[in-house]
């Protein structure tokens, strides 16, 4: 039989929270054992960092300009012709989603034989002045009827008064741990080690909606880290100055000096998310190898894109810069029953749409025509197999809306709107503290990831670059044209 593939998807975690990276104060005890067990992908990123296009990316393998998810919009039909988990299941695998997906319709199958669905608190489907029919969030949220039927009916997402998009704001949960959401992704994944067809192999995505704001964690966690000496964020020398408009005391902003004492909270709190899913992942593991899977079962971990926690006072995600568009990938075979070696950490450039090729080439499944990503099994059973050189990553971000090329030891940023260019050389200045734009050191580095880029966007409809310069204030928007209107 075909080996079992769980793929364990959180939202919003940083790649650097990993104590097997020997971050300062972060403990990730099950992570660092599933990166014992495998590869550690070093230099993953997500190219348009923010949940629907990389999560377009991932479950397609296409790039951001073939997906058309340039940037965040809700409410675009996720019609592509190849999904992941379709692969999956016409390949004879038992296919399972529990959690996160934040497709639209929302209740989309995507290739899946059933999902439980979690998006989170959703904008769109919660706003009582609008209507959506089916699409409202007691009609797709599986695990808030659960928490109901539990709770008491007069629960909701909101009762703690945390924001969704809130990274300044923290206090624990209210309920009991069980209760939590991440408790609830691993409970029903349990559930389904239990239903599953016994005569397929099958395909189990987990995806946790943390540590994704509201930063809630269970108060053993919180109580983990809220008295440690957290590390102060990097501030770069290109950051803003002064807040004079007090940005910083807005609890859902993207920018801005935050009180102090806040976020440190609100540090403690997603540090704490980030080990409560890795004690849950733990309990899955306790459950896989009780079940008898554990040999046959190969576990992809990875984020959809960071979150950038008060870097060079800068918070949520979007932005080019590494707390944001970093993630942890990793690639693990607790049972040996593939043929590479393990604890591995690899430098190559690797991106979201690199997980379905991966996966499919695992299960020796065909991989489709329209997938663009390349396996990251196949890099792994030859480190010398010819790789990309860079990503290309971009954001529709309104005036910050930017693109950025990196290989992983340098990165060139120009914003579309403004023609602000930057430069960081990551392997002398990994937090990105130094912007070498005009230093003449790099000269060389500059205008060659800078002719990287105006090749690349040479035939983009937005007329971003005519073969010969970038060209800056072209219309953007966040989703190309040839998705959104043959949706």
């Amino acid at each position: 039989m075909k080996p079992n593939i769980v793929l364990i998807m959180v939202d919003q975690m940083r790649a650097d929270c990993l104590s097997i990276l020997d971050h300062p104060v972060v403990d990730t005890p099950n992570l660092d054992q599933l990166a014992r067990q495998g590869v550690l992908f070093r230099n993953a990123y997500a190219a348009t960092p923010s949940c629907i296009p990389a999560r377009a990316s991932l479950l397609t393998g296409m790039s951001q300009t073939s997906t058309g998810r340039v940037g965040y919009e809700d409410k675009i039909p996720w019609n592509y012709e190849n999904f992941l988990p379709e692969s999956f299941q016409k390949a004879g695998y038992h296919t399972q989603a529990i959690g996160k997906m934040h497709v639209y319709p929302t209740r989309k199958l995507c290739g899946f034989h059933h999902i439980e669905l979690h998006d989170g608190y959703m904008h769109y489907n919660r706003f009582k002045h609008q209507s959506y029919a089916d699409e409202t969030f007691d009609q797709t949220d599986d695990y808030l009827n659960w928490l109901r039927d539990r709770a008491g009916h007069h629960i909701d997402l909101t009762d703690l008064g945390l924001d969704c998009n809130s990274s300044t704001v923290a206090r624990p949960w209210a309920l009991a741990e069980e209760l939590h959401p991440t408790n609830w992704v691993v409970t029903r994944s349990i559930d389904f080690l239990r239903r599953r067809d016994p005569t397929k192999p099958f395909f189990l995505n987990m995806s946790f909606v943390r540590p994704h704001p509201p930063f809630d964690p269970p108060e053993f966690y919180y109580n983990m880290y809220k008295d440690l000496e957290l590390p102060d964020p990097p501030i770069g020398d290109w950051t803003m100055g002064q807040d004079p408009d007090r940005l910083g005391h807005n609890p859902i902003t993207a920018k801005g000096h935050v009180p102090k004492r806040r976020l440190k909270q609100a540090q403690a709190a997603y540090y704490a998310l980030i080990t409560h899913i890795d004690h849950q992942i733990g309990r899955f593991l306790m459950k896989l190898s009780e079940y008898g899977l554990d040999d046959n079962t190969i576990i992809l971990f990875s984020s959809d894109h960071g979150e950038l926690l008060g870097d060079h006072h800068l918070f949520r995600k979007s932005l080019p810069y590494e707390g944001s568009a970093k993630i942890p990938l990793i690639l693990a075979d607790p049972g040996d029953y593939l043929d590479f070696p393990h604890h591995q950490q690899l430098d190559q450039v690797i991106e979201v749409r690199d997980i379905m090729p991966t996966l499919l080439d695992i299960a020796n499944i065909e991989i489709p025509k329209t997938v663009e990503g390349k396996s990251l099994y196949s890099l792994v059973q030859n480190k010398e197999l010819e790789w990309r050189d860079y990503l290309h990553g971009e954001h529709e971000m309104g005036r910050e809306s930017h693109h950025y090329i990196t290989n992983g030891k340098e990165k060139y940023i120009w914003f579309s709107q403004t023609g602000e260019e930057q430069y960081f050389d990551l392997e002398t200045d990994p937090q990105e503290l130094i912007n070498q734009i005009k230093s003449d050191k790099y000269d060389s580095q500059v205008n060659n990831l800078r002719s990287i880029l105006i090749k690349k966007l040479e035939n983009r409809a937005e007329g971003f670059s005519d073969g010969k310069k970038l060209i800056v204030g072209c219309q953007v928007k966040p989703t190309l044209d040839h998705i959104k209107y043959n949706s």
